[in-house]
């Protein structure tokens, strides 16, 4: 090794005032009252909810807002889950639960009897959405979930049926073409 390849890395020399750190306190106290006594930024970011709720409903949000689960339906109005516990297995805190049965329809093996979200338990991370080979649950802008009981959290498949009708003029689904079959 050449001793022009060879750098000396030396501690910098810091005065009385910087070895007690008093620049970078008086730094922070000026941001903290320069933000105390801004009313400006105040107004911009304090919020009266639910008088006066955050605008989640816009271009931008819609696509990747994560916020009360939906069950979407196909084309011809059925439930668009070919119950293949993907979601499930997906789901890092197990609040899905599904029960497959036969399919009465030619274009699929099975169909949920029972879909159930635990909404409590749910850390809303968007891993079932991402698992779900035929967009069939989906996270949706909606944030407004209000239950007085755990079993009213429990959504089951109607319920989660019905926010999709619900939503569906909001976040209109891809439709994905469910493969594999017939």
């Amino acid at each position: 090794m050449r001793d022009e390849d060879v750098i000396e890395l030396r501690e910098p020399e810091l005065s009385a005032a910087e070895r007690l750190y008093l620049p970078q306190i008086w730094d922070g106290v000026k941001c903290t009252v320069r933000h105390m006594f801004s009313i400006k930024l105040r107004n911009e970011t304090v919020r009266q909810y639910p008088e006066d709720s955050r605008d989640t409903r816009g271009e931008v949000r819609v696509a990747n807002y994560r916020g009360v689960h939906r069950l979407n339906k196909d084309p011809d109005g059925r439930v668009a889950c070919v119950a293949c516990l993907m979601c499930a297995t997906a789901c890092p805190v197990n609040c899905i639960h599904i029960e497959a049965g036969e399919s009465p329809w030619p274009d699929r093996e099975k169909y949920p009897v029972k879909f159930d979200i635990d909404e409590l338990r749910c850390i809303y991370c968007g891993m079932c959405e991402e698992a779900c080979p035929v967009d069939a649950i989906e996270l949706t802008p909606q944030h407004d979930l209000v239950g007085r009981t755990r079993d009213e959290m429990i959504f089951d498949k109607e319920k989660l049926l019905h926010i999709y009708e619900e939503t569906k003029a909001l976040k209109p689904r891809k439709n994905p073409a469910i493969t594999g079959y017939g």
